[in-house]
């Protein structure tokens, strides 16, 4: 039987409970660096809008591409950007895969459903610089505007729209709503009709294509918990999903699969 939840603070605290995690950040950025001068072609700051944000890179692999993987960070929609992630590009781009790391405006100086409609234009925007079918995923924050992608009200136009062939949430946030009860949402400003509107799991999706939830069998329950819920109301509506607990992994080294063109996360991705 589950529990109520009484301290939804804690429920989203990934950082609390992983050792050291305040060298985590450097360590993302140094990694991130060493990766964009190791040789591999990179186009950097693409705008896809106005605001100094509003820019993606895009990863080329050797030969022409296969198609076009987008990856939305995390930060919980207001930290972090495309900087802190190039490395995770390693295991699509060995593959033949073209990646998409696109930054958005951070709250409290976007809301969440423009944050939305910002990655909305970044995926239209870059599926023209790239042909073939397209795969999106993302992580924490990112995993809930990947399936947001996909979601009965998606921003993308429909010929984008109808090139995505799979979608995988990592870690996803897909139910808003208790948000409305954290510290988090001083900085994010929900209120309860876009906690509903941006809540993935109140939505039918956009089209019947494979929709896959990932998460850390270490992570805290409450992100667990989402991954599979997704899942299974998606599972209800033709959609064919799947929910893998991976392991003991944290929020953050579930991450670390995505550098490995053999990977079970990576095979997931691209698969």
């Amino acid at each position: 039987m589950l529990k109520p939840i009484h301290d939804w603070d804690d429920a989203f605290a990934n950082m609390a409970y992983i050792p050291d995690s305040e060298s985590l950040p450097q360590i993302w950025t140094d990694n991130a660096a060493a990766y964009r001068t190791s040789g591999v072609k990179i186009e950097q700051d693409i705008p896809y809008g106005d605001h100094p944000r509003e820019r993606f890179d895009l990863i080329w692999p050797d030969e022409t591409p296969k198609g076009l993987v987008i990856f939305v960070h995390g930060g919980y929609w207001m930290r972090l950007d495309k900087t802190y992630w190039s490395h995770l590009a390693e295991g699509a781009r060995a593959k033949g895969w073209a990646i998409c790391m696109p930054s958005y405006t951070l709250a409290p100086e976007a809301r969440i459903h423009e944050i939305t409609a910002q990655i909305g234009r970044a995926v239209t925007l870059a599926a023209t610089h790239v042909e073939g079918p397209i795969r999106i995923t993302g992580h924490s924050a990112g995993g809930h505007l990947a399936t947001r992608m996909m979601c009965d009200d998606s921003p993308l136009s429909e010929a984008t729209l109808a090139r995505v062939i799979s979608v995988l949430s990592i870690s996803g946030v897909h139910d808003l709503r208790p948000l409305l009860h954290t510290k988090l949402n001083e900085t994010l400003r929900l209120d309860d009709a876009e906690s509903c509107s941006e809540s993935p799991v109140l939505h039918r999706p956009a089209r019947t294509v494979p929709y896959k939830s990932w998460v850390g069998g270490g992570e805290r329950p409450e992100f667990i918990r989402q991954t599979q819920l997704i899942a299974q109301i998606w599972a209800g509506l033709d959609v064919k999903t799947q929910s893998t607990v991976d392991a003991q992994h944290n929020h953050f080294t579930v991450l670390d699969g995505l550098c490995l063109p053999e990977s079970n996360i990576t095979r997931a991705l691209l698969e």
